[in-house]
């Protein structure tokens, strides 16, 4: 898998581009700037982009623009963002204009590296990939907001979670210590909550719980 990365910060810079080498990656270019990123992807095509959400000049939202740039320009490329700490209007902005093949990640989860490097290759093969942090917020504000969240059983906010992360059924189940069977039983009883259709396809399903989750939750801040 081809990678490029844009990150000002060189010594993360330089580690992510070794981690990802170590497992396999192949990075292509790796730039501290947001204009030097959108120029490498042009020149390579890579199959996946990481970036950091603030970039030079003014460290605000450099690298989520150009994220956003590069799929539209380049709607095969995966792209992944990191940040610091959760930005909802960032996450919402990512689930209201990219259809899967995308990810966004607290740079503090880069250390776990098999959980990390497996999330990117998920969201290269068309799947998303949030962090927990930022589903966290968005089941928070969908609570806050009194909607169908609420009428949700203890099991089933647990699974609803790790839904909107981007994890199989298969997953969910191991991680729970459950069958697959009373996962999907599971998701289906959320699915008609929330007055969501029935979708075969893992990544169609997890957008549209996502995007209720985020639809649900507003009005908000930027930050959280």
């Amino acid at each position: 898998m081809r990678v490029v990365i844009g990150e000002d910060e060189v010594l993360l810079r330089e580690g992510l581009a070794n981690l990802l080498a170590h497992d396999g990656f192949d990075v292509v270019a790796a730039v501290g700037t947001a204009v030097e990123l959108e120029n490498e992807v042009d020149a390579f095509l890579p199959d996946l982009v990481i970036t950091d959400i603030r970039m030079p000049p003014t460290h605000t939202d450099e690298g989520l623009l150009a994220a956003l740039r590069i799929r539209h320009s380049h709607p095969g490329i995966a792209v992944v963002v990191l940040s610091q700490y959760v930005q909802r209007r960032y996450a919402t902005e990512l689930l209201n204009q990219l259809d899967g093949g995308f990810g966004y990640m607290l740079k503090q989860r880069i250390a776990d590296v098999r959980t990390f490097t497996a999330d990117l290759r998920r969201v290269q093969a068309g799947g998303t990939a949030l962090d927990p942090e930022v589903v966290a917020v968005l089941m928070s504000r969908a609570t806050k907001a009194k909607g169908p969240v609420t009428t949700l059983t203890a099991r089933q906010l647990e699974v609803l979670g790790l839904m909107a992360e981007g994890r199989s059924n298969a997953h969910i189940a191991a991680r729970l210590g459950t069958s697959e069977k009373a996962v999907v039983q599971h998701t289906s009883n959320i699915y008609s909550e929330f007055g969501l259709p029935v979708d075969a396809d893992d990544h169609r399903r997890v957008l549209a719980v996502i995007r209720y989750l985020s639809e649900a939750g507003t009005p908000h801040t930027d930050e959280i």
